[in-house]
């Protein structure tokens, strides 16, 4: 083998050599501002707030959460459980209207006890299964922090119950709720939603505040008190 052709293998190696040492680098690199961006939505927007405005220390963050929860699976919901948590979810919204506090506190139970049975941590580490449902379910998992809040403090300054504040919660938590509940990407956005009596939901053309709003048997306006 002439010297000429030794050389030109040994830069084949090399070059080889480089081009794999450069991918293993940009693998192990975290994810950029836009993939996170695009992974997080508004999940982005409110950890550069929480941060005071710090983009490089919100990516660092959720960079860091997609290393610890990446590579988490979702179960599979049994018939059991999907029918359990599809009952008990149209029980908390029928409840709203007599106990806007009761049926706040069970949704948010709900919410806990279905992401735990998707495989995501339990409810006795909040703060884990929301960071972990924040890599997966980053545009709506606020809707869970938002009942969870909601559910922990049920009565504003004057000891009355905040309803149109319960309502929000309810109607963001029941968007991840739905979400848990589909079986895969496709279904969560093709899936339709079912009204509490079981009638289909009304016609995509309405305005989707005002029909979210029917669901729970009241206008925005309505109140309900209770003790403090």
């Amino acid at each position: 083998m002439s010297t000429g052709v030794i050389i030109a293998l040994i830069v084949i190696v090399v070059a080889v050599a480089v081009v794999a040492a450069a991918l293993t680098l940009l693998n192990r690199r975290p994810p950029g501002g836009r993939t996170l961006r695009r992974r997080f939505g508004p999940e982005y927007d409110r950890a550069v707030a929480r941060h005071d405005g710090d983009t490089k220390a919100a990516e660092a963050d959720l960079a860091e959460r997609v290393k610890l929860h990446g590579g988490l699976r979702e179960k599979a919901l049994d018939p059991a459980d999907r029918e359990r948590f599809t009952a008990g979810w149209t029980a908390a919204q029928e409840r709203f209207v007599d106990s806007p506090s009761e049926a706040v506190a069970e949704a948010d139970r709900l919410l806990g006890d279905l992401a735990g049975a998707r495989g995501f941590p339990g409810v006795e580490q909040y703060e884990e299964q929301v960071s972990a449902l924040s890599v997966h379910h980053g545009h709506h998992v606020h809707g869970y922090r938002t009942v969870h809040r909601a559910a922990l403090a049920r009565t504003d300054k004057n000891g009355t119950v905040d309803t149109e504040q319960m309502r929000e919660a309810m109607l963001e938590a029941r968007v991840l709720f739905e979400e848990l509940m589909s079986p895969d990407r496709e279904d969560r956005s093709t899936a339709p939603v079912r009204d509490t009596d079981g009638a289909d939901d009304v016609s995509e053309s309405e305005d989707d505040h005002s029909r979210r709003t029917r669901r729970f048997g009241m206008t925005k306006n309505d109140r309900h008190t209770e003790p403090a």
